[in-house]
């Protein structure tokens, strides 16, 4: 029996991991698995959204709720509305969550309200900080979860630690869900567009980039971007090391966090970096750019979740510009430091991992297919 599941997604990174769950159903559950998209709009910026979708050969929304920013309240109360609307006419087998974004919470509480499955991707994932936005996301969405498929090992035993039960059998509903440790739906992406990223993309000669000599940084957390006083140790950290180590500094920036720069850091800083040769200020950098970028870098700095994991995936040293990371693996391997906002330390840490090349990347995030791995267990709980 054929069942339909209806993938909600908004943000950048959501899109991304829907790909490879995409792609595992057209090529081997076509027959099984419908996959109805809903699209909430919560980045709504063509650069931001569409280009993903071309890039990564995703299927077009069937529905866009074109929600655009707000408060958080303001915004997730939107996507419910319209989630649920789209949840009692589409009636599918279950609804199927990425990450810890706004969209994800709304579609965990829409769904939960009138009973339909939620599956959540990327569950156990903790920080331990619920002044992050994300970190309530991602925990009231487990907690209404029917199946719950966590990356790591860590996100797992954090899910046993809230009371989950390993050893939960079949029939799975929000009160007794089964959870997963399945591997990285971003790990699978990764390896599926490498390749295709070094062919399809010009960014390396377009920007005279050296291959490993060039810093990679990503900076939107509004944690950082908001808060004058972090944004400016961060933009003084990194011209240090441009300029003390004659080094690229590569950095694609929302446009929100790039209009805001003029605004939160100190006047002279702000000259400096927008007059530097060494700091490139770029739009946001598309998906395969982004690949391209970090298989090539000789270090990566970041706010982000993703990239981090990212940088793991390639090799890369990482510079956690957070002051905890969900991805503890990278930071017990000695592969990640986390410096937070902290000029002096972000640039020590550079210093160490440009001293320190031998490093060690043992595998943690699965085998790269843990996307037919989260199908098939979708199927056989749903198609019964």
């Amino acid at each position: 029996m054929a069942i339909k599941i209806l993938t909600i997604i908004g943000a950048r990174p959501q899109i991304i991991k829907a790909a490879a769950l995409s792609r595992a159903i057209k090529n081997n559950y076509s027959d099984k698995i419908t996959e109805v998209i809903v699209h909430t709009g919560q980045h709504y910026d063509a650069a931001m959204s569409q280009v993903f979708f071309d890039e990564l050969s995703i299927p077009a929304p069937d529905y866009n709720l074109n929600v655009g920013s707000g408060s958080h309240g303001k915004q997730t109360a939107t996507m419910i509305i319209g989630i649920e609307e789209i949840l009692l006419k589409e009636k599918p087998n279950c609804i199927v969550l990425y990450g810890d974004t706004n969209s994800t919470l709304a579609g965990g509480i829409a769904a939960s309200k009138i009973h339909v499955p939620v599956v959540h991707i990327e569950a156990g994932l903790r920080s331990f900080n619920k002044k992050m936005p994300e970190e309530i996301n991602r925990i009231m969405c487990d907690h209404v979860s029917t199946l719950l498929f966590s990356p790591t090992q860590t996100g797992y035993k954090n899910l046993i630690n809230e009371g989950f039960d390993e050893t939960a059998k079949a029939p799975f509903n929000a009160d007794n869900p089964n959870i997963y440790h399945c591997g990285d739906v971003m790990l699978d992406n990764s390896l599926h567009f490498a390749e295709v990223a070094e062919s399809n993309t010009s960014i390396l000669k377009d920007l005279a980039l050296e291959k490993n000599n060039f810093v990679l940084a990503t900076i939107h957390r509004d944690s950082n971007t908001d808060q004058p006083k972090r944004l400016n140790a961060l933009f003084k950290a990194l011209n240090k090391i441009a300029t003390q180590n004659n080094v690229k500094v590569v950095l694609p920036l929302h446009p929100r966090t790039n209009k805001i720069l003029q605004q939160n850091l100190e006047a002279d800083l702000y000259s400096t970096v927008a007059s530097s040769n060494n700091i490139l200020i770029l739009p946001p950098a598309s998906f395969l750019e982004m690949i391209a970028l970090e298989k090539n870098a000789a270090i990566i700095v970041t706010d982000s979740g993703g990239v981090q994991k990212e940088a793991f995936f390639f090799n890369k040293p990482c510079i956690i510009l957070r002051s905890e990371t969900e991805w503890t693996e990278l930071v017990e391997q000695g592969n990640a430091i986390i410096a937070d906002a902290d000029e002096n330390k972000i640039v020590e840490s550079y210093n160490y991992f440009m001293k320190n090349k031998e490093l060690v990347f043992k595998p943690v995030f699965g085998d790269g297919k843990a996307a037919e791995f989260i199908c098939s267990e979708i199927y056989s709980t749903f198609s019964n």
